[in-house]
């Protein structure tokens, strides 16, 4: 599959700068002119897996969250969050809904579960010790001139 535009954003873990990962992200995606729910959806996404990112991965220190954005010749887009914070031991476990590490800090454990909705493909990797990576693919419906829209799908199929 054939990349037609990629974007880089290299942030501290900071917790302002979730506002602007996501701000930065719809407007790299923006050039595909999605619909708002499409929009929504990816800020959504990406504003929970940088959230994760502050939040577990480097948790009262600042580390470094590299943001990846790939706009591929099919109207698909691939958002990569990376940080090389502590990792997830059990990456099946984190992503079942309500599981968290933090209960007593009001974490709702639905971080990977608001993804997975949001997203047509979630995968992460994650080393302890070394970080993680979640990689979230979404499908935006293409749109001719006179707003009819034509279904765009992720190549081969989408495994949620």
């Amino acid at each position: 599959m054939r990349i037609l535009n990629y974007m880089e954003l290299k942030i501290p873990s900071k917790s302002q700068n979730e506002a602007f990962a996501r701000v930065a992200v719809a407007a790299f995606v923006a050039q595909l002119d999605p619909t708002l729910d499409e929009v929504t959806e990816i800020k959504t996404a990406v504003s929970e897996a940088v959230t994760n990112s502050i939040i577990h991965a480097y948790e009262d220190k600042i580390g470094e969250i590299i943001i990846k954005g790939k706009i591929y010749e099919n109207f698909v887009v691939e958002i990569e969050v990376i940080d090389f914070g502590k990792g997830i031991e059990d990456v099946e476990l984190a992503r079942q809904p309500l599981f968290t590490t933090k209960p007593d800090e009001e974490r709702s454990g639905m971080g990977f579960t608001v993804m997975e909705t949001f997203m047509d493909k979630v995968e992460v990797t994650s080393e302890v010790g070394r970080g993680t990576c979640v990689r979230m693919f979404k499908a935006i419906k293409k749109r001719k001139s006179e707003g009819v829209e034509i279904e765009q799908s992720f190549p081969g199929g989408i495994d949620k």
